[in-house]
């Protein structure tokens, strides 16, 4: 028993040498060996991560991202110099934030760049081009992102569900075209979430948050924190009888709603900004993309009985996040939680494909079939075209 517990004591110690050895190399590096670091000129800087336009006033958020801390000591607006008044107060920590309010009668439609100057003369700037008034959460306005959730996210999956009569019809070799063609859809989903979380990410983050390296973190986690999920229900489908397909269609459901939150993310924040336009072509581009991924929930469970109820559950588990996406964005929009969801959204896209193509194998028994690899350059393809007819 005595060798046991020395044993366990042993590997305790082992685990914890290296932990305690790194510590006091930081402590080292960061006390006495200071002069190590202190060559070269340390650079700070701060992010204005969000800019509304309220009465007689513009508030910025902002944000100090460099490694050093910074106090605010002065605002502008076209470079014209304006008192202001920052909560909590002017002094930031590195990542610490804070809200500027500066007093000024801006127009509505017109361009602002907003500037903020910090203690070591150093001028940061934020142009925004066109003023719109920021929107509040009144009950008109949760009513109005609402209905556009709707139309982006619900109807046009609803829309899509429609196909289930016509792919139960089909041949055993036409299903299989028509399956792997749900593959194809979804792989030009995932890449286009993964294109949009890295041009948000470099747009609108500082560079200290590595845009590129949080997209793929973030979309890895996602993707294997799904993978565990699919794998639980898989087991719990099949203690309770419950059919393989409806158990994919369930997860391809979750990863289109995860999506589809980005997408409402997108549509919010295009409407707040003033971005009327782009807010009516994201609307309009959404709502034909998420008709095909009706059709990707229902090509799983053609195999199956019909049953409207479930299959309408899993249309608004796809589509009802466009709405909460329409909320946040439009309400609270953050440029990091916009790039964070979108890669979430990423990494579950690409864990249904694994999935399906997992499924395939299974009842095929090889991925290299003519119908499989022809339905997914068309589904591409079709993604692809309703892309660019808006």
């Amino acid at each position: 028993m005595e060798v046991k517990r020395s044993s366990s004591t042993k590997t305790a110690v082992s685990a914890i040498i290296p932990f305690v050895l790194l510590a006091v190399m930081i402590g080292y590096v960061f006390g006495p060996g200071s002069e190590l670091i202190s060559f070269g000129v340390v650079i700070p800087e701060i992010s204005i991560e969000k800019v509304e336009f309220v009465d007689s006033e513009i508030i910025a958020t902002v944000r100090n991202t460099g490694p050093i801390a910074v106090d605010i000591v002065m605002a502008d607006i076209d470079d014209m110099i304006l008192p202001a008044a920052i909560e909590p107060d002017k002094h930031l920590e590195r990542f610490e934030s804070a809200i500027v309010r500066i007093p000024f009668d801006w127009n509505e439609g017109q361009p602002y760049a907003i500037g903020l100057t910090i203690d070591d003369g150093t001028r940061f700037e934020k142009q925004v081009d066109v003023a719109a008034p920021s929107i509040q959460p009144t009950i008109e306005m949760i009513s109005y992102f609402a209905v556009i959730g709707t139309y982006v996210g619900i109807i046009p999956v609803m829309i899509g569900l429609l196909w289930f009569p016509f792919i139960s019809k089909l041949s055993r070799s036409k299903y299989k075209f028509f399956l792997a063609l749900t593959v194809g859809l979804l792989l030009f989903l995932g890449i286009s979430s993964a294109e949009e979380a890295i041009e948000t990410s470099a747009e609108n983050l500082s560079d200290v948050f590595n845009g590129v390296l949080l997209v793929a973190t973030v979309a890895i986690v996602s993707f294997l924190a799904l993978n565990y999920v699919g794998e639980k229900l898989k087991k719990r489908a099949g203690a309770s009888k419950l059919a393989g397909p409806v158990a994919i269609a369930l997860m391809i459901a979750i990863g289109i709603g995860l999506h589809n939150f980005g997408e409402g993310l997108a549509i919010g924040a295009a409407i707040v900004l003033g971005e009327a336009a782009l807010g009516a072509f994201l609307i309009v581009g959404f709502a034909l993309h998420n008709t095909t991924e009706g059709f990707a929930i229902a090509a799983p469970m053609a195999r199956t009985k019909l049953m409207i109820g479930r299959l309408a559950a899993l249309g608004m588990i796809a589509g009802v996040p466009a709405i909460f996406g329409t909320w946040v964005g439009g309400f609270v929009y953050s440029p990091l939680t916009a790039v964070i969801f979108l890669a979430i959204g990423t990494g579950a896209i690409f864990q249904v494909i694994v999935l399906i193509m997992r499924w395939i194998q299974n009842e095929e028994g090889k991925l290299s079939n003519s119908s499989v690899l022809a339905g997914i350059a068309v589904g591409m393809l079709i993604m692809y075209i309703t892309s660019i007819l808006v």
